[in-house]
């Protein structure tokens, strides 16, 4: 394992990472988070999530970065206020939509503040609406609401469907917008500019912190960017065996104090 140098920013995705399976943040977590700035270290956080729905962390966690939700398809302030925003194209927002459904999805569209769906008892609606704390709203299709979409989700519990999926959508998509699995069940289209590889050079920019004094952890393919924009990476122990590869060190699940057991072992060491 490579061992990290100087860290003074380490950057979180959210969902399996620095929650459990059951959405909670621990206590331990809480504390590891709280060391870490006694430490002078700082702490960000980035998700597929809208920022609302990272909201419920801000307060334990004394968030006062910059958090990315959508992949950095919108940073906001601590208090929700919005620093600045990437949505995609209407064009590409269309053929997404119609690449995803041809291909036996479901979509799910992000619009300002509204998360769009057609089918309320669709996979995975449920959960998520108990997970960002916010209720979608219905629609018969998606034609009225393609000119301001920060992210266009595709879901299914087919896992295979979902990634090949995802690597049509890069295919046809190409640099135009980013693609990317947020969960196995997630694949999220955002701006080409918003990745979590984007988020760390942002943050690097704006808090005027070296991008190998940042370290990053995460669990899915989609926090790879990010591992590759930061001087030192942990994967999780629920990720898979190609994510690990990518990362400088690997942690415990998400279900057994990863996260926290990540900042006590390598980050504060």
């Amino acid at each position: 394992m490579t061992r990290p140098g100087k860290i003074s920013l380490l950057l979180a995705d959210v969902d399996g990472t620095l929650v459990t399976h059951d959405k909670i943040l621990t206590e331990r977590a809480q504390q590891a988070v709280k060391r870490l700035r006694e430490a002078g270290i700082r702490f960000a956080i980035t998700s597929g999530r809208p920022p609302k729905g990272m909201a419920m962390l801000i307060a334990p966690l004394a968030i006062d970065t910059p958090v990315a939700g959508f992949n950095g398809g919108l940073f906001v302030r601590p208090d929700l206020s919005i620093i600045e925003e990437r949505t995609l194209p209407r064009d590409v927002a269309a053929q997404t939509v119609d690449l995803i459904l041809a291909r036996g999805l479901d979509v799910w569209v992000y619009s300002g503040n509204d998360w769009l769906i057609r089918d309320p008892k669709a996979p995975h609606v449920d959960r998520e609406a108990w997970t960002v704390k916010f209720p979608p709203r219905i629609v018969k299709d998606f034609s009225g609401a393609l000119d301001e979409v920060v992210k266009i989700v595709g879901i299914s519990d087919d896992l295979e469907l979902v990634k090949r999926c995802e690597a049509d959508a890069q295919a046809a998509l190409g640099d135009r917008a980013t693609a990317a699995r947020s969960q196995p069940y997630y694949l999220d289209v955002t701006h080409r500019d918003a990745n979590k590889g984007f988020v760390a050079e942002y943050l690097s920019r704006t808090l005027g912190i070296p991008q190998a004094e940042i370290a990053t952890i995460g669990d899915q393919p989609n926090d790879v960017l990010m591992f590759k924009r930061s001087g030192f990476s942990i994967a999780m122990g629920n990720a898979s065996d190609d994510v690990k590869r990518q990362a400088s060190a690997t942690t415990d699940s998400y279900d057994d104090e990863g996260f926290a057991k990540a900042i006590e072992r390598f980050i504060l060491g």
